[in-house]
């Protein structure tokens, strides 16, 4: 059997959603089709099918006047994707605490090292690696589903986690919430798993409320492009 290679669209999507969870590509800004197809050489094909799917996930919007662009924080996006969390996320890591074996109790260790390690200057380094994190808690047990659902709100919410983390403190006191799920989960206590992970979802989102009030409706969330270390995420 022949191994057939990734579409252009399909390595486009990778490319487009990259920059836009990293803020190359920032909130409010319009896709430029002509100058980003030629950039990434492709047709404008392959790379409108991409901005489709992105849509589709919720990463790019798009209107008649305006083409695809990347949509502003809002604070009713933050309240339903981290309602959605709190749905299916807790429950899913404690079942998976009961299921997971050395292997997966190894991985979940080495993704929080990683989280913990993280650059300083790599804020979207740090936010792929708290992704890692959530989902070595989830996988265990074989519920792909579940997984692919958790996977796909983690980075729906990625953008969010940015903005969370930039108040000072807040990486600490994620990093002290990230050891003691850990623990829980490795200690297969599934109950204590699932209070922690709410509460820390819960925590993350209450803070979001009062940062995205002080945003207009129309205004975009900016990032600091530089920031002290980073120890962990949300």
């Amino acid at each position: 059997m022949s191994i057939v290679p990734r579409s252009l669209s399909d390595q486009a999507f990778e490319v487009v959603r990259e920059r836009i969870l990293s803020t190359q590509i920032p909130p409010l800004a319009p896709i430029r089709q002509e100058l980003l197809a030629e950039e990434l050489g492709i047709s404008k094909i392959p790379l409108r099918e991409a901005l489709g799917r992105l849509e589709q996930q919720g990463l790019l919007a798009s209107h008649p006047n305006r083409g695809f662009f990347v949509p502003a924080l809002t604070s009713n996006e933050a309240e339903e994707v981290f309602a959605l969390r709190l749905k299916i996320e807790p429950e899913a890591a404690a079942d998976a605490s009961l299921a997971a074996d050395d292997s997966e109790h190894a991985a979940a260790r080495a993704a929080l090292a990683a989280l913990e390690n993280a650059g300083t200057d790599d804020a979207h380094a740090v936010v792929r690696f708290n992704r890692s994190f959530h989902l070595a808690l989830v996988r265990p047990g074989g519920r792909q589903i579940t997984a692919q659902l958790v996977e796909r709100l983690q980075v729906l919410a990625e953008r969010y986690v940015r903005k969370h983390l930039e108040p000072a403190g807040r990486e600490a006191r994620a990093a002290s919430e990230h050891r003691a799920i850990l623990q829980a989960w490795l200690q297969r206590d599934a109950a204590l798993v699932s209070r922690l992970l709410s509460e820390h979802i819960l925590t993350t989102l209450h803070d979001l409320r009062v940062q995205l009030e002080q945003i207009g409706p129309d205004e975009p969330a900016k990032t600091p492009r530089r920031r002290r270390r980073v120890a962990a995420a949300d």
